[in-house]
């Protein structure tokens, strides 16, 4: 190789930290919903929730990969009928390997939520989300082969590139479907099944502005479900497929809810705790605990991939905080019969 590494290294990074996947991704990916799937927004108990989750990944093995997401939804009933619609936004940060290689997204999001149903809460959902995207990268960190001579690097020769631009940006687009239904009519028991299209307009992805090289669309299928074990405990499983391309990542598990208190309707505290598995790549356990309407929630990656003997079994920490409530307004979801949740 002559020249430059044409970024072969922090793409070469970025492909560590994904594994299976081109996007940066969450261990927590219940927390960061729009990334999932923008079909997703408003399946909450309330009318409006903020999110954010921040990843630390491979601090064991080389320069700590670092995201971070950010989510805000806003759900309100919508005509003379059982329908909602839920606006938003998303906000995404990443920072990969030693040149500091960035993205930053924001993405407006809506979700029109029609209901199936006058006896149950049975919605049938459509969310687009798009916006604007900025990959950048650090120059002063990267260095070519031509910057090597007989002892070793020397500053003072060129780098023999001709890249000029070392950031660009670009619009991109998702789009997804769900299904969210009560299970027999129950106040406490939610099901849901969802698909999502990622990138579905192939934004451009090169800082040599190469016109071949694009994003690729990416599929994700969700699915989750909530059971009643008795009044003061349940259980809650989800799971998410998708594929980028070449790669694919399936992740899943289950966590265990307990009510303190004793109201268990509106129980003021509710400690959970479970675990979920990214196929070959780590086990997550999780631990979270709802102080209404706040939450937050612990996670640790134990890498179980071909980087297991590198890593030491170390892989990524997460950590997040969630706020859902209600606002002081005449339409309300509170006191809503028929609302879509999860």
């Amino acid at each position: 190789m002559k020249n430059f590494v044409r970024l072969c290294l922090t793409l070469l990074a970025c492909s560590m930290i994904k594994t299976y996947g081109q996007d940066p991704h969450f261990s927590q990916f219940f927390e960061a919903p729009l990334l999932r799937n923008p079909s997703l927004a408003g399946l909450f108990a309330g009318d409006i929730r903020f999110q954010a989750v921040y990843r630390n990944q491979w601090q064991s093995v080389t320069t700590p990969y670092q995201t971070g997401s950010l989510n805000f939804e806003y759900k309100q009933p919508v005509g003379h009928g059982n329908d909602f619609i839920t606006t938003g936004f998303q906000i995404l940060y990443d920072r990969a390997g030693v040149t500091n290689f960035t993205t930053s997204n924001l993405y407006p999001t809506v979700n029109y939520h029609k209901s199936l149903s006058d006896e149950k809460s049975k919605y049938l959902s459509f969310g687009i989300m798009g916006g604007y995207v900025q990959r950048r990268i650090d120059r002063s960190k990267i260095t070519t082969n031509n910057e090597y001579d007989g002892s070793g690097y020397n500053p003072s020769l060129g780098d023999g590139e001709t890249l000029t631009k070392f950031s660009y940006h670009y619009w991109d687009g998702s789009m997804g479907l769900s299904f969210n239904s009560s299970i027999a009519g129950s106040a406490t028991d939610y099901y849901f099944i969802g698909a999502a299209y990622h990138h579905f307009n192939r934004p451009k992805n090169s800082f040599y502005r190469n016109p071949p090289v694009e994003l690729n669309p990416k599929l994700v299928f969700s699915g989750g479900v909530r059971l009643s074990v008795n009044e003061m405990s349940y259980i809650t499983l989800q799971s998410d497929f998708s594929k980028q391309g070449d790669y694919s990542e399936t992740i899943g598990g289950m966590t265990y809810s307990r009510k303190i208190g004793e109201d268990y309707t509106n129980p003021m505290y509710t400690l959970h705790f479970g675990g979920y598995l990214r196929w070959k790549d780590a086990f997550i356990p999780v631990v979270q605990l709802d102080y209404n309407p706040f939450s937050v929630a612990f996670s640790y990656d134990i890498n179980i991939s071909e980087l297991k003997a590198a890593s030491q079994y170390q892989g990524g920490f997460e950590v997040s905080f969630t706020y859902a409530g209600f606002l002081d307004r005449n339409n309300s979801t509170k006191n809503a019969v028929l609302c879509p949740k999860f």
